[in-house]
């Protein structure tokens, strides 16, 4: 309604009154075009950090680690030294398609604990900035990137180690292809470099980013987790109706040629396989032993199988064959590991079917634990949910932080990469660009202190 002033004529009134209405128009209308989606986070748009959580008292026998951010309650060992082997999934879904400001001093920790610490922060993490008159002769100087507020982890990793404890990081990266939607990549990759903070970044038929990022390694010595792999029908699965050591020949030739020449095989992971067939486990371990003995000779970093999420069974990791590979494995940490899946399948719970889907990196590990074989190294070269389909980021957030307390704790998982910032798959590429930023907040402003000692194997520990 109009409100006119005193002593007007009524002329003036009806004209006031008119306009009056064609604004409320305006406004109705211009309401009704407000959107309703979830805005992208950005680099200023940074709410403040959570306080410093306090450490749980020490633990005399086990390292202990969190179940999530919130709970910090220590593990308890297993009941027994060869823990029981876990049922096989019920069921399998089919295997997605392949790839056509300072911080704060944080409190002095105690040995033996595994725990999660936030940077205290009183201010904004994003300061607003002071606008400064420029005096009209005086150039206006292109103003600097606004910073986050980091952890000093060269600080902190000093002080855990005097306490008998490792600086541990959030592990959680990218998957990549060609085209999709990279907005913001750059940026994350530098930022976790200028932290010290190692990234986790796999890339398929596309070397653009994984050159950038061993220049970053080159140039700091931050060491980041690089993976490879060329994309195809011919590239994703050898030659089954082959002998193993013949077809890991033939594979390996394949996979060589297509070796992009700006790529150092120093820095850089080869991994050859997509999604194998879980039914040929011990064919598969004959073709992984040659294909191993190939990549030494020829000086590359190999990462073996990319087995679905849910695959394989215990007992695939049981045979003769593959227990044979994974003590090659183990004895070769820096040049061979295993690339696994992880993926929950829903939108819904990213804990689905724990630990058989996400977490089942956690039974490969049981197996070697019980026939007394080092852990291997571990590459998560495909993590998230639905190959079409992410959660809101608020929701894939809280995803994530429970994922990387999940992961911290195991030294030899060398990361996890989102799906997927590549072309095809919907509009996935697009969902999981609105993660880049959030990601590089949380693991930018969080890390872990790990024991001194393995971490039992204790899934139910970690159930969100």
């Amino acid at each position: 309604m109009v409100r006119n002033k005193t002593n007007v004529f009524w002329s003036g009134a009806w004209r006031t009154l008119t306009g009056g209405t064609m604004l409320l128009l305006m406004a109705v209308t211009l309401l009704g075009c407000r959107q309703t989606e979830e805005p992208t986070p950005t680099t200023t748009d940074i709410p403040p950090a959570p306080t410093l959580i306090a450490e749980q008292p020490a633990v005399t026998a086990t390292p202990t680690a969190e179940n999530t951010a919130e709970d910090q309650s220590p593990y308890p060992a297993p009941a027994s030294s060869t823990p029981e082997s876990y049922p096989p999934a019920s069921t399998t879904p089919d295997s997605y398609p392949a790839v056509t400001s300072t911080a704060a001093t944080p409190a002095t920790p105690t040995a033996g604990d595994t725990t999660l610490y936030l940077p205290v922060v009183s201010e904004p993490l994003i300061p607003t900035a002071t606008v400064t008159p420029t005096p009209s002769n005086t150039p206006t100087p292109t103003p600097s990137p606004t910073p986050i507020p980091t952890i000093d982890f060269a600080a902190v990793g000093d002080q855990l180690r005097a306490n008998g404890q490792t600086l541990a990081f959030s592990k959680i990266g990218f998957h990549i292809g060609v085209g999709g939607n990279r907005d913001g990549l750059g940026e994350w990759m530098r930022r976790h470099t200028e932290a010290g903070a190692p990234f986790f970044l796999k890339t398929v038929s596309d070397a653009g980013p994984l050159a950038e990022a061993q220049e970053l390694i080159r140039e700091s010595g931050v060491p980041h987790t690089l993976v490879f792999r060329t994309s195809g029908d011919e590239y994703d699965t050898p030659n089954y109706d082959l002998p193993p050591a013949e077809a890991a020949r033939q594979h390996w030739a394949l996979h060589l040629a297509a070796w992009p020449p700006e790529l150092d095989p120093n820095l850089v992971w080869l991994e050859t396989l997509n999604e194998v067939d879980k039914n040929r486990s011990e064919w598969l371990a004959e073709f992984a032993l040659e294909t191993a003995r190939l990549a030494e000779r020829d000086g590359y970093k190999w990462a073996a199988f990319g087995w679905s999420s849910g695959e394989p069974e215990i007992a695939s990791w049981e045979a003769p064959k593959m227990l044979e590979f994974l003590r090659l494995v183990a004895s070769k940490p820096d040049r061979l590991a295993i690339a696994l899946h992880e993926y929950s399948y829903t939108v819904d719970d990213i804990a689905d079917a724990y630990p058989y889907k996400v977490g089942r990196f956690q039974l490969l590990f049981e197996v070697a634990d019980r026939y007394n074989i080092p852990r291997p190294t571990v590459l998560i070269t495909e993590w998230g949910w639905q190959y079409q389909d992410n959660p809101r980021p608020s929701q894939a957030l809280e995803d994530i932080r429970w994922a990387a307390a999940l992961y911290a704790p195991y030294p030899e998982v060398k990361g996890a990469a989102i799906w997927y910032l590549g072309p095809g798959f919907g509009d996935i590429a697009d969902q999981t660009q609105k993660l880049i930023v959030p990601v590089m907040i949380y693991n930018l402003t969080n890390y872990f202190a790990v024991g001194p000692n393995a971490l039992p194997i204790a899934p139910d520990q970690h159930r969100p």
